[in-house]
């Protein structure tokens, strides 16, 4: 095994990690005796506490606030193929005991054992996001192992998640071993989408709401319902498909709006699924003035607090738009309200919503919590992996329940 460098840590720093955490922070390194600026991005080490005993095996990014991530806590494993071949194999079979199709979320970072890295499967395509230094080194060990475990025929590596930039990384997109489709074909609950494969959203679907998506069928049936950030038209569609009487679906792009309406096509809902091309701020706010009303709304907006120092602005624009979303339901109706901040805890955004209604005069009652499924495990030592939540709750006027 190829020799390799010794990170150090301050002394009582590695408590996080004994309890199961997986990251280390820049100002917790003895940079006297090990300094970071002696590592390449991405190179890999071993990680010592202050007396020198190994706590495992790590990759070195000196040029980010999360300096190291954990590989394993054997010193002697190294990130490779084998490690790499060895986790996804734990990941698949957890994957494919719970779906019965191949289109799912892979592998998610640090949950999965693999930090930084993001897998989502796609029938026989596989979309990688390599979000970290160390996983970039790594993206060709990637596809081998992924050859070996799961065998797609195509490879789409979308390395432009914003995140990277924490990493000092560049952008960049391409196809492994070949050029793959142009769209990517998504099927979940019985339902068929499809979505551009290098320029979507994340990787090109979330995944994350799929349980969310199945759970508002419940609430659709007969109703007018309103997806706010609709995206690819997941919501609505879905909506539609359990039997909503009218949609109207909402999308800033004129190419996110064509793909609505193509998705509602293709599932034989076309008629029910009104496509609005408006930022979903200024239609929400539109529609008041209009004297629009519906039974259901969707809100699943793009996270508005990425980091802490963003909470306090972040929470306004949750209020804002949740507000806004509550005075558009009937006398008695139903708000999903989503948020992918990791930074906002679920209590919060309760704590936003009951708010929201106290001052438009409505009473609101928590129907349903819900997040992320299975294939998104949470880390439970590493709260930033429990980032969506979903609250349904059920907004009345305050004259009919106080």
């Amino acid at each position: 095994m190829q020799q390799r460098p010794s990170l150090r840590l301050k002394p009582g720093e590695e408590r996080r990690l004994r309890a199961g955490h997986l990251w280390v922070f820049s100002n917790e390194v003895d940079t006297a005796s090990t300094p970071l600026r002696a590592f390449a991005p991405g190179e890999q080490a071993v990680l010592l506490d202050a007396r020198g005993k190994a706590l495992g095996s790590v990759y070195v990014n000196p040029n980010s606030l999360i300096c190291a991530r954990l590989v394993s806590r054997d010193p002697q494993v190294a990130l490779d193929r084998s490690t790499l071949t060895h986790r996804l194999q734990i990941a698949a079979a957890l994957r494919e005991r719970l779906f019965p199709e191949p289109w799912y979320r892979l592998i998610h970072g640090e949950a999965d054992g693999l930090p930084g890295l993001v897998i989502d499967r796609f029938g026989e395509t596989c979309v990688v996001q390599p979000n970290t230094a160390g996983m970039e080194h790594q993206v060709e060990a990637v596809a081998a192992a992924l050859e070996r475990v799961v065998g797609p025929r195509h490879i789409l590596v979308r390395a432009d998640s914003p995140v990277r930039e924490r990493e000092g990384l560049e952008p960049w997109t391409g196809w492994l071993g070949g050029e793959g489709p142009e769209a990517l074909e998504v099927r979940e609950g019985g339902l068929a989408y499809e979505v551009p494969a290098r320029d979507g959203q994340k990787t090109g679907w979330y995944f994350d709401q799929r349980a969310n998506r199945a759970r508002l069928a419940a609430y659709a049936a007969g109703q007018r319902v309103l997806d706010a950030y609709s995206y690819a038209g997941g919501f609505a569609v879905a909506a539609a498909a359990a039997g909503a009487q009218e949609v109207v679906a909402v999308e800033r792009s004129a190419a996110a709006c064509d793909r609505i309406a193509a998705n509602a096509e293709r599932n034989g809902v076309g008629d029910r699924v009104a496509v609005v091309e408006a930022d979903a701020g200024e239609y929400l706010a539109a529609a008041r003035l209009e004297g629009e009303r519906f039974d259901v709304a969707v809100l699943d907006p793009p996270a508005f607090i990425k980091r802490r120092r963003d909470r306090k602005a972040g929470e306004r624009g949750y209020r804002s738009v949740n507000e806004a979303a509550l005075r558009l339901l009937g006398r008695d109706g139903v708000l999903l309200s989503c948020s992918c901040s990791a930074h906002l805890a679920e209590e919060r955004l309760a704590g936003i919503l009951l708010a929201a209604g106290r001052h438009l005069d409505r009473s609101v009652r928590i129907l349903e919590r819900g997040g992320a499924p299975p294939d998104h495990p949470v880390h439970p030592a590493i709260p930033e992996t429990d980032y969506l939540k979903a609250l349904l709750v059920r907004s009345v006027i305050a004259s009919s329940l106080p």
